[in-house]
C-alpha cells in the first residue's frame, strides 16, 4: 500500500520529502491496523454484565478454566458497586 502510494505521488512529480512523509504515514497506519486486527482476533474480552459499567478484562493465550475465572472476576469486580 505504501509503495503504491509513493509511486502514484511520484508520477505527479510531488517533492521527495512529501512523498516520503506520505509513504511512511501510510506504512505506519497499515502496520498499526494489522497489529490491532491480529490482537482482536487472538484475544478474549470479558465485560461486566451490569448496565452502564465499562469494566472489562482482555485475555490472551489462556485456557478454558483461566478464562472462566476471569469472566467471574469481570462480573464481580471490586468497584462494581460504583458502576452506574
Amino acid at each position: 500500500m505504501a509503495v503504491s502510494t509513493g509511486l502514484r505521488l511520484s508520477a505527479y512529480h510531488v517533492p521527495a520529502s512529501l512523498t516520503v512523509s506520505c509513504v511512511l504515514a501510510t506504512l505506519t497506519s497499515t502496520v498499526w491496523l494489522i497489529a490491532h486486527v491480529a490482537d482482536a482476533l487472538t484475544s478474549t474480552t470479558h465485560r461486566c454484565p451490569a448496565p452502564g459499567c465499562d469494566f472489562q478484562v482482555r485475555l490472551r493465550g489462556t485456557g478454558a478454566a483461566e478464562s472462566r475465572r476471569w469472566q467471574e472476576v469481570a462480573a464481580e469486580h471490586p468497584g462494581h458497586n460504583y458502576c452506574s
